[in-house]
């Protein structure tokens, strides 16, 4: 029997996904994100932080092209659309994602790490948008995501160019939020996960769902926004409880 292609544990709050397609890179095939879209479409109920990770030395280094150069324009449309439909998933679906980066972040991989909230590169990360050099463009949502941490001029340099940054090179940009040893990104974004995971889950829920929404929004909208969000997570039990915790001086036991 095969290895699957996503290996998923889970060990109380956490869930750790692995991609699992040592041969090809862990490159994006259909079956593969199938069964991520599976799992963020109805995740354990006892998981608050999924970490996401590759295997052999790569995160994942994007699109299988052998599956690309079959499909005709509008199955390019459809296959396009349901990426951003699983990205949304990963991005908006309520759980905090860590993601765990080394070796190829490219393509499709450098999409699939821009839909996690907390990113960490080890020291062979390489983050790359070669689909210029391909003929082709990108279609798992980069130029909404990554775009937006790049901004659209350094994007599109990117790409022209099909420029490649480093681990450290990714951190001053805003590609990572951490830059580690090679070897070290696993247990940090296990870390990580753990702290996240002892917040309050309608904290967790709103930071994630509401900042990047402000974000599209005028100046006075989001700030009405910040409001609402505002007057629901500081009227919960779990807001009660963290206020208390911090004036006993202890940790906060939330729901």
């Amino acid at each position: 029997m095969s290895d699957p292609m996503l290996k998923v544990e889970v060990l109380g709050p956490i869930a750790t996904l692995t991609m699992n397609r040592p041969d090809k890179r862990n490159a994006m095939c259909d079956a593969l994100m199938a069964e991520i879209d599976a799992f963020f479409s109805a995740p354990p109920k006892e998981v608050r932080v999924v970490v996401l990770a590759g295997t052999a030395g790569h995160f994942c280094s994007g699109l299988d092209l052998s599956e690309h150069v079959t499909r005709s324009p509008e199955d390019n449309i459809y296959h396009s659309r349901n990426w951003h439909a699983v990205m949304d998933k990963i991005q908006f679906g309520g759980l905090a994602v860590v993601s765990a980066i080394f070796g190829a972040a490219i393509g499709g991989g450098l999409e699939l790490a821009a839909a996690t909230h907390v990113r960490i590169a080890e020291r062979s990360t390489i983050f790359q948008l070669p689909e210029g050099r391909r003929g082709i463009f990108v279609g798992g949502g980069a130029t909404a995501r990554v775009g937006r941490l790049l901004g659209a001029d350094r994007m599109t340099e990117m790409m022209l160019t099909g420029r490649k940054y480093t681990a450290d090179e990714g951190l001053a940009l805003g590609l990572a939020h951490y830059a580690v040893d090679d070897g070290e990104a696993l247990a940090l974004a296990q870390e990580l996960a753990g702290k996240i995971a002892r917040n309050a889950p309608l904290s967790n829920y709103m930071m994630i769902q509401a900042i990047p929404r402000i974000s599209d929004m005028s100046q006075s909208d989001g700030l009405f926004t910040e409001s609402l969000v505002a007057a629901m997570t500081q009227t919960t039990p779990d807001a009660e409880e963290g206020l208390r915790a911090f004036l006993e001086k202890r940790a906060p036991n939330f729901r």
